[in-house]
């Protein structure tokens, strides 16, 4: 039975909800809703500073999210909504907007801000309108409101805090707290609509659709707006459609290709949808999803189609060199999973790249991860074919895969020749130019003059630590065969600052510098061969010496992210480790954790210092200068 009369006007429609969230699922489910899921992929990046309130930053994101899934499904599912619905949830207390937490740091760093007062929560609800206008152009309208309820906390000790930090409730969810679940021990009153604080305001839903579909009109009073398609730009994400979490660029925290595979039919209150193990299909298809996108790069259908504004099937085919049926079916993958667009021309269809294709996938590209994922194919892929078997014997399946011995593999394969050299060097560049300019920015380096990256590979993190700090001068260290063939990789505009010293960073002395970077170095190598390298490097830096560590970082209960714990069942001698693992290890040859930095992209930064060992106190730098206690921010 349909629980709200107003719900009723929207049966026989295709009603989608642009969120992944459980708690807006159940709470629309519970009213009788009959809808789709399909979770937005707008990066919710917008500059809070540019909006008067809270609410007019939440109602924008909400609008954002359900027009990105408004504009994309008629490409990547082939049917147009009819409605699509977006919300948006934040916290404010002291002028500030609460998100949800990066790590249970920022949880706890919330949690007291909240302590013993009150604050405001405001969901944004955007509702999209989509309506057929001449040709096969859609016309959509938007009609957005907010809703604030005030919550006031309980007076929080210590021991409370973590305790239900620990209980990982706070990590999903805005303000760090879910009202609805152990949070609600956390709360004194509430002043409002409660299941506003949950997620979703169902009232002001409920009231806003009796507006829209018992009117004749259209009402000023109704908030509804016209968004032409030329003045909203769709937004896509290589990393959510590609590679179900391998490749996480520019990821919030979000797996997309999970989410884009986690779209359900809501048939109404009576449907279990815990029949129906969305997350585990989505696992069952990623495989297919890598493999698109391995096969296009290695085709080179991204570079044909940037030489052009758009192809037809059979232009692609033909430059590709590939059968028409082959061809046809590549592309519409790729259109599924958000790499390509497939637009009507006149009596046919052409293709083009995304945005995010043609800056990361497009093989020259200053972006461009087209190293990385052909590296990927090539190497990756054969090893975790033979996934069974490193399992069951912890040991890498190079010997498997390519017919040697991990050790001989290296040699013979990455640097026997050149072609394969250069090709393996172009998978760590891919990866260097894409997170290098995160990294180099991550931490105030001023007080440093000269820099070494050890394993800098093609120096193109060198390059951006150059950019970022015109006081500092970047010396690379990598092996000789690899400083020999780094002319193939130079950049446009040379930099003086920027040297090459060729050597072996477990055998030969290493360069004098006052700030060491080990970017993509430490999970690779077993305990023994780091205690050579970090004693070599701590009997070399004085006290106030710099060590920037740049890694993926695991949370501290090692669930996430995935990309982290996948790539460490290519079974290398070295594994994964968390800022608590890391700081453990360094502090082990007198280096000190000072600062970290989630970045966001593809690899996080720690800053650590070299201890006095005479006064256990840390000097930023060679010089004298000093910084701050040991803090992770």
């Amino acid at each position: 039975m349909l629980l709200n009369p107003v719900i009723s006007k929207l049966s026989g429609k295709l009603v989608v909800l642009a969120s992944a969230s459980p708690r807006r699922l159940e709470i629309l489910s519970n009213a009788g809703l009959r809808f789709e899921v399909v979770p937005s992929w707008f990066k919710e990046t917008l500059d809070k500073s540019l909006f008067k309130s809270p609410y007019d930053y939440a109602v924008e994101t909400a609008k954002q999210k359900a027009l990105e899934v408004a504009h994309r499904m008629p490409f990547k599912h082939l049917k147009r909504p009819d409605v699509v619905i977006g919300a948006d949830t934040v916290v404010t207390v002291d002028g500030l907007i609460l998100e949800k937490p990066t790590d249970k740091q920022d949880a706890y760093r919330m949690l007291s801000r909240l302590s013993g007062k009150e604050h405001s929560v405001f969901t944004g609800v955007a509702i999209v309108l989509c309506h057929d206008k001449s040709g096969s152009d859609t016309d959509y309208k938007v009609v957005d409101f907010y809703e604030e309820t005030k919550v006031k906390f309980a007076e929080l000790s210590e021991e409370m805090l973590w305790e239900y930090i620990n209980s990982g409730e706070p990590m999903d969810k805005a303000g760090g707290y879910g009202i609805q679940a152990l949070g609600g021990m956390l709360v004194e009153y509430v002043k409002g609509d409660f299941l506003n604080v949950v997620g979703f305001p169902l009232n002001h839903f409920c009231k806003q659709l009796g507006l829209i579909f018992n009117s004749p009109h259209e009402s000023p009073a109704h908030k509804v707006k016209r968004e032409s398609d030329e003045a909203w730009s769709l937004v896509n994400s290589l990393s959510e459609g590609a590679t179900n979490g391998e490749v996480e660029l520019l990821e919030n925290g979000k797996d997309v290709s999970q989410s884009s595979m986690q779209e359900q039919n809501v048939i109404g209150p009576e449907f279990s949808r815990q029949d129906i193990p969305h997350s585990i299909i989505s696992l069952l298809d990623g495989f297919k999803a890598s493999k698109t996108l391995f096969t296009a790069s290695k085709l080179k259908v991204f570079d044909v189609l940037n030489s052009s504004n758009s192809l037809t099937l059979e232009e692609v085919a033909g430059q590709i060199n590939a059968s028409v049926l082959g061809t046809e079916r590549l592309l519409e993958a790729a259109v599924s999973l958000g790499l390509l667009e497939r637009v009507k021309q006149q009596n046919t269809s052409v293709y083009r790249n995304t945005e995010q294709a043609s800056r990361f996938l497009v093989s020259d590209s200053p972006e461009s991860l087209n190293g990385y994922i052909l590296h990927c194919n090539d190497m990756v892929w054969p090893l975790f074919s033979h996934l069974e078997n490193a399992v069951r014997e912890g040991t890498s399946q190079h010997e498997r895969a390519f017919g040697k011995k991990n050790e001989d593999v290296f040699q013979d394969a990455y640097y026997s020749k050149d072609e394969v050299k250069i090709r393996f060097m172009d998978a760590m560049h891919s990866i260097a130019r894409v997170t290098g300019k995160d990294v180099a920015t991550a931490f105030d380096l001023s007080p440093y003059k000269t820099a070494c990256d050890i394993g800098g590979c093609t120096g193109a993190m060198a390059y951006e630590f150059t950019k970022a700090h015109p006081g500092l001068s970047v010396i690379v260290f990598d092996l000789p065969q690899v400083i020999e063939m780094r002319r193939h990789f130079q950049p446009k505009e040379t930099d003086d600052r920027v040297s090459f010293v060729a050597g072996d960073f477990f055998k030969d002395d290493l360069p004098k510098a006052d700030l060491y970077v080990l970017a993509r170095i430490l999970h690779d190598w077993s305990d023994e061969k780091l205690h050579v390298l970090l004693s070599k490097l701590s009997k070399m830096c004085t006290p106030g010496c710099g060590l920037l560590v740049s890694e993926i970082f695991l949370d501290e209960e090692r669930k996430r992210p995935s990309r982290a714990l996948l790539q460490a069942l290519s079974m290398t001698e070295g594994k994964q480790r968390s800022p608590t693992e890391y700081s453990d290890l360094l502090e082990k040859h007198g280096f000190t954790p000072k600062h970290i930095k989630h970045t966001d992209n593809l690899l996080d930064a720690m800053l650590f210092v070299k201890e006095d060992p005479n006064n256990k106190r840390t000097l930023l730098g060679c010089s004298s200068a000093s910084i701050e206690t040991a803090e992770l921010e």
